[in-house]
């Protein structure tokens, strides 16, 4: 990676406190910017239109002639992002489609090696794809001629799986939209965004004197916006970075390194308070709610206006609930950020996730704490990171890196957090075994 490459991040620019009737207007164009990625879900999302999708100035050029902006008086700068994000997530929406149904493909033993070249070779192709979905004529690929295959059966079967998993998205999203360069200036230390009136401008007074021209997210908050501004930011290239660390990610230690450094070990202290926390208040508020409709039922009006007026805000619970999630954010891309600057590394070996056992019946705490896991989190600012500073990040499967001692290959116990092996007497920590079968595996090849 040379020194002239660049990756996309984020910065957050803030307004000042905002009158009324500006934060009145921001909140309209918010819900009709969620009404319109509605309306296109609810007109491209189906088998119809799958062949449809790319480029997105088709579906444009529809919607600007269906009198859905006109309806809502919408400015075009909202208007045609809100079509676009949606098209994207329709496409995004496909693709899981298509990732649930490989995983079949592959599991599925009724199938052989030719059926699944053939359903593979399928679901690459759009127009063949959306052909069979929509039961049309279509040209064989080329990729499957001459495959001892049933394509009626093969075909059923694929509209078959389409039909189990495609699914409508919608959003309820109703606080924040997105803005084009054109649809913003800057004057006197304020953002000036589009109207509805024709020629004139909303005034967003900014805490920094900082300019963009680029698409920029808003975010609507109690009494202020925030602005999601996505920037270039130069790769780094060190030359002092030369050793190869190999981690297992965790819950509890959020790094363990094969050497025995561990980086984030207070992650679990930040997060099973905060589930706790939240495992109670959502209970009391379940209590609450059994009471509202008790007291509907029975007739007791004052006693249910009292309960709703006073109980079912959700604006202090998710204010709450934010500034815990983006306290332990802040953790985990500080101890990221440690850890590459004292391992100074220039390959990082990790293990690929773990799908987790849907036939197993796990605790009700466990379930919390597992809904709430930030691994995912983890693994995306890692691998941001590694982007950053022109580290190699490599995936490897994490089979036989769990159960296997590290010290003698035997098959050892699990005992709490520890790694117990009764034939060599190895006695260490789970996360510290897995990190270096890690190691040993990733050596071995």
């Amino acid at each position: 990676m040379s020194t002239n490459d660049t990756v996309t991040k984020t910065v957050w620019q803030y307004s000042e406190p905002l009158p009324e009737e500006t934060m009145a207007f921001l909140k309209g164009i918010a819900a009709d910017y969620c009404k319109v990625k509605n309306y296109v879900y609810g007109r491209y999302s189906g088998i119809r239109s799958l062949n449809n999708l790319t480029p997105v100035y088709n579906i444009l050029n529809e919607m600007r002639t269906c009198g859905l902006r006109e309806q809502l008086n919408l400015p075009v700068v909202y208007y045609e992002l809100a079509i676009t994000d949606a098209v994207t997530n329709i496409k995004s929406s496909w693709g899981n489609v298509k990732n649930r149904i490989g995983d079949c493909i592959t599991t599925n033993d009724n199938l052989s090696e030719d059926d699944r070249i053939y359903l593979r070779t399928v679901l690459k192709l759009n127009s063949v794809y959306a052909a069979i979905l929509n039961h049309q004529d279509y040209e064989m690929p080329k990729k499957a001629d001459g495959l001892d295959i049933d394509v009626k059966r093969l075909n059923n079967l694929l509209c078959r799986l389409t039909r189990r998993y495609l699914t409508q998205p919608n959003s309820d999203c109703t606080d924040s939209f997105r803005v084009s360069p054109n649809g913003y200036s800057y004057k006197d230390g304020a953002m000036r965004l589009v109207c509805r009136i024709p020629r004139k401008r909303v005034s967003i007074p900014l805490k920094d004197n900082r300019m963009f021209d680029r698409q920029i997210q808003v975010q609507i908050r109690q009494n202020d916006v925030a602005l999601a501004v996505p920037v270039e930011a130069r790769v780094r290239v060190h030359q002092d970075y030369k050793s190869t660390i190999y981690i297992y990610i965790g819950r509890q230690d959020m790094f363990t390194l094969s050497n025995e450094h561990i980086y984030g070990a207070s992650l679990e202290e930040l997060t099973d308070p905060e589930t706790e926390r939240l495992a109670k208040k959502n209970m009391e508020r379940r209590k609450m709610y059994t009471v509202y409709v008790q007291s509907s039922e029975a007739g007791d009006v004052r006693k249910t206006q009292n309960i709703a007026e006073n109980n079912f805000g959700r604006r202090k619970y998710d204010r709450q609930k934010e500034k815990e999630r983006e306290k332990t954010k802040t953790y985990i891309n500080a101890e990221i950020n440690r850890m590459i600057s004292v391992e100074k590394p220039a390959r990082i070996v990790i293990t690929k996730p773990v799908t987790r056992n849907k036939t197993k019946i796990y605790a009700r705490s466990a379930n919390r704490k597992m809904t709430r896991s930030f691994g995912g989190y983890i693994r995306e600012r890692l691998a941001y990171k590694c982007k950053v500073h022109s580290i190699e990040l490599v995936e490897i499967s994490s089979r036989h890196t769990g159960q296997k001692c590290s010290a003698c290959g035997g098959e050892g116990k699990r005992m709490g957090r520890a790694f117990v092996c009764e034939g060599c007497g190895l006695n260490t920590t789970i996360a510290l075994n897995t990190a270096k079968n890690i190691q040993q595996k990733y050596s071995i090849g």
